[in-house]
């Protein structure tokens, strides 16, 4: 406890918490706050008074028993007790509530008795907020002479009673446990102040937050210069916009160089250019150079001998100076920061993570938990069992922290661990925002040098099952193109039912093909419900100017992964196999024979071709069309498509020929066989477009694999190549396998381009064929910071009854097709692209199985996301 009084003349107000005023009536309290309150300094709603609560609770703030015949006084007293009781109830409840909220609260009421202070003592250390005492000790005689000019005094021999035991109590106020006290002789002459939360800082013009540095020095300014940062003439570094560095704490212990690291953090934040939150190694140097007996160990050890050789070649007294130096550095360092914009919460930076609750409090159980986390203990190893906080975390702020290494940047629950192990020969991290990016650097080696690493530990359990704890409820998942991706518990629950009884294995579910938006806006031409003149209108308006439209197969999206060999795939998932064919929903594309059969044709064509050793790769990854369509639509063709067609040709028959006889008899029903001949006609067009998509299979005779993406080789994805390029790749594809089928094409950079493209697009459609896809030239494309579209398709108006029905072509019916909404199927597809894209660059880069998974979950419960399946 500290004890403050007149003679500083400045009491500052705490941030948040709750300030006690102790003193007998008439000390002054309720005046003194009527001040701060005309000062500005205190908010009409920030007080609390026991006078006011009692007349909100029973009409009047005092019952006087003074005067009264023993028979009323009592009556009166045990009224005005039970009054207060349940005023003082209310109240608490209030200041309770405000505390749940961080808010500042003082109390005023005489609060002589221990047992009274102490319920405010409790309370604020239950929402870890401190507790301060305003004591108002004025001499007994100024008392008196207050309450003769009360409206309501309170009488000499009450006044007198209370100064007396408000005396006594102040004997034992030093150790009631109150964070500060004030007292308070002369309240008139004190100055009292708001000081801005030190947890509390703007963004600005932005912040780049680095993940743990364990003295790794080079590999820190390597990730400065790929910053854009750069030393000025001081040797400070500056970013030409302005930008804030955070540290996330320890930057010292382990590597080579935690003395110059150290150094280099002070100066910036001294420098006001930079931030550092406190952390575990942060903390016990910071007692160790305090002279505390700590036991320095995990590499702390390497920063006592950095200061050993210090003192030998500067000399004992700079030495000392700077070890005070780094002592008060990092004593002062902030459990967390908050960030905001506009005033509002956007970011929080702690080592270990924090609870929601916790958020922009300091206390000591807030600081260890942002200095170590939540655990549970250690395990056989010693080492500390962490709990998962992050499922918790539900107050919407992005939470940024390290501690505990992870090969990559791991996002769960709208945070984010940027802890890569650099000191373990992983990777130093940095992530910007507001642009939601990661920067990161190679470590030059392993300095730690330990066999056991977190990193090596990673690595054994990379085909750990997933933790679905953390998922169920509901997650988002951070992607490189898109950004932070979220989706809904339910969702999820129907994805994880689906994974759990239907897919293929989940280290062989590596991607899931994104849905497709059809024409954003519908055709102008009253004929049309799609025309490819409306794909190429949108990307235009988007600042694309090189397109490519291929033919869109009629067949069934599946995902190929291939291996060179059966060893091949053990490091990819965990066992051996030649590969796994699995529809857009993650089931498997065939029986296990004919996948089999496919598998091995496919693997000795490639092999034959010289396919992996040419590109120096183990795997092969496609996103592809399986042809015919009855291959995967059997049920559906026989028991919806052609039942339709042969109940709707029967019937319009029936009645044609009815109406035919009605004319023939005299009857003017023209108007009505015209329709019907019309409507016959449908009937047929709809038999012939789902018809020419079926033929019989007999083995691997007959069927067609027409691939579009290349996905990834060994190490590499291909979403940075144009989709010319993966048209070409395509096409040497076929060549190699008879099993795979070249995909037409088209390129459109003009007008004319389009225009041809169009009459390509209307013959195919006519002959029965599905349509086009329409992308941009590269797999993601953005206009700013936001993606396009990555694909549009279009389709004819043949295949279209397939979709919509016999008659959408009826005027009216297509007049209210035309009205069909798309903006849910357009979000969808970006997020199922950008997620698609993330699961393929997590697996070929070999993460583990639950940071893939998440990607893959993500996917597959958005498509739980009802949208009208016929978009």
């Amino acid at each position: 406890m500290t004890e403050k009084n007149e003679a500083q003349r400045t009491i500052p107000f705490p941030h948040g918490g709750i300030i006690v005023l102790v003193g007998p009536s008439n000390s002054g309290k309720t005046t003194l706050l009527r001040r701060l309150v005309e000062e500005g300094v205190l908010l009409e709603t920030e007080m609390v008074s026991s006078d006011t609560y009692r007349t909100l609770v029973g009409d009047v703030e005092y019952l006087d028993w003074k005067g009264r015949p023993r028979e009323e006084a009592d009556i009166l007293y045990s009224d005005y007790q039970k009054l207060s009781g349940l005023a003082f109830e209310a109240m608490n409840t209030v200041v309770s509530m405000r505390s749940r909220l961080g808010k500042l609260t003082v109390v005023d009421a005489t609060h002589l008795q221990p047992e009274y202070r102490r319920k405010y003592i409790e309370i604020a250390a239950g929402h870890d907020l401190p507790c301060v005492a305003w004591v108002l000790d004025v001499p007994e005689q100024t008392l008196l002479a207050r309450d003769k000019t009360r409206e309501q005094p309170r009488g000499r021999q009450r006044v007198k009673s209370q100064y007396s035991q408000f005396k006594r109590s102040l004997r034992g106020l030093r150790e009631e446990g109150f964070d500060f006290t004030y007292m308070l002789k002369e309240p008139e002459a004190v100055q009292f102040v708001r000081r801005d939360n030190p947890l509390l800082a703007d963004i600005g013009a932005g912040i780049d937050v680095i993940g743990d540095i364990h003295g790794c020095y080079d590999e820190m300014l390597e990730l400065l210069g790929e910053l854009g940062y750069a030393a000025d003439e001081a040797g400070l570094y500056r970013h030409p916009a302005g930008r804030t560095l955070v540290s996330v704490g320890d930057v010292m212990s382990r590597g080579p160089r935690s003395l110059d690291t150290m150094i280099f953090w002070k100066r910036h934040v001294d420098a006001g250019i930079a931030r550092m939150t406190d952390s575990n190694h942060g903390w016990k140097i910071a007692r160790y150079l305090s002279g505390r007996n700590v036991t320095l160990s995990h590499g702390d050890e390497n920063i006592a001998a950095e200061l050993r050789l210090l003192e030998e070649e500067a000399g004992p007294e700079a030495a000392a100076a700077l070890k005070e130096e780094l002592k008060q550095f990092l004593l002062s360092a902030p459990s967390h920061l908050v960030m905001c914009r506009d005033g509002v919460r956007r970011l929080v930076i702690a080592h270990a993570g924090i609870r929601d609750e916790y958020i922009g409090r300091q206390s000591r159980r807030i600081q260890d938990f942002c200095r170590y986390g939540d655990t549970d203990g250690t395990d056989a190893a010693g080492a500390p069992v962490r709990k998962e906080w992050y499922t918790g975390h539900e107050s919407g702020e992005l939470i940024i922290w390290g501690h505990d290494p992870r090969p990559y940047p791991a996002v769960v629950k709208n945070t984010i661990n940027i802890d890569q192990g650099a000191v373990f020969g992983g990777a130093l991290t940095a992530y910007r925002y507001p642009e939601q990016e990661f920067v990161s650097v190679k470590a030059r080696r392993d300095y730690a040098e330990d066999p056991d690493s977190p990193l090596v530990r990673w690595e054994r359990g990379r085909f750990a099952p997933p933790n679905l704890g953390k998922l169920v409820n509901g997650y988002s998942v951070f992607t490189d193109a898109y950004g932070e991706v979220a989706v809904r518990g339910d969702y999820v629950k129907a994805a994880v039912d689906s994974v759990s009884h239907y897919t293929v294995p989940l280290e062989e579910l590596v991607y899931i093909p994104p849905t497709m938006s059809p024409t954003p806006s519908v055709s102008a031409d009253e004929s049309y419900l799609e025309h490819p003149q409306e794909a190429f209108d949108y990307f235009r308006s988007q600042g694309v100017t090189t397109m490519v439209a291929e033919k869109k197969h009629m067949g069934s999206r599946a995902v190929l992964l291939l291996f060179r060999d059966e060893q091949a795939a053990v490091s990819y998932i965990g066992r051996p196999a030649l590969g796994t064919i699995y529809s857009r929903t993650g089931r498997a594309f065939f029986d296990r024979e004919t996948e089999a059969q496919v598998l091995a044709r496919l693997n000795a064509d490639l092999v034959q071709a010289g396919y992996f050793t040419r590109y120096n790769t183990e795997m092969l990854l496609l996103d592809a069309e399986i042809i015919p369509w009855n291959l995967k639509a059997r049920e559906l063709i026989a028991t919806q498509y052609a039942h339709v067609a042969e109940a709707a040709k029967m019937d319009r028959e029936h009645l044609l020929i009815k109406l035919r006889q009605a004319e023939a008899a005299g009857r003017d029903v023209s108007g009505w066989v015209q329709e019907m001949e019309a409507k016959l006609q449908s009937v047929q067009v709809f038999r012939q477009a789902f018809q020419q998509y079926c033929w019989d299979v007999s083995g691997l005779e007959g069927i067609r694999i027409a691939p579009f993406h290349i996905l990834a080789h060994s190490g590499q994805s291909f979403f940075d190549h144009s989709h010319i390029w993966h048209m070409e790749q395509a096409r040497l594809l076929a060549g190699i396998s008879p099993l795979f089928l070249e995909t037409e094409y088209r390129v459109i950079r003009s007008g004319a381009d389009e225009a041809d493209t169009i009459k390509w697009w209307q013959g195919m459609t006519e002959d029965g064929h599905e349509g086009i896809v329409i992308k941009p030239e590269t797999f993601i494309t953005k206009n700013g910071r936001h993606m396009v579209q990555p694909a549009i398709k279009v389709r004819g108006r043949k295949y279209l009854h397939i979709i919509y029905g016999i008659d959408y072509l009826q005027p009216d019916n297509l007049k209210r097709l035309k009205q069909r909404r798309t903006s849910k199927k357009e979000r969808h597809a970006l997020m199922e692209c950008a997620l698609s894209v993330e699961s393929v660059n997590r697996f070929i880069r070999k993460e583990p199985l639950e940071r893939v998974h998440e990607c893959v979950l993500a996917a597959l419960a958005l498509e739980s996301d009802p949208v009208d399946p016929r978009l």
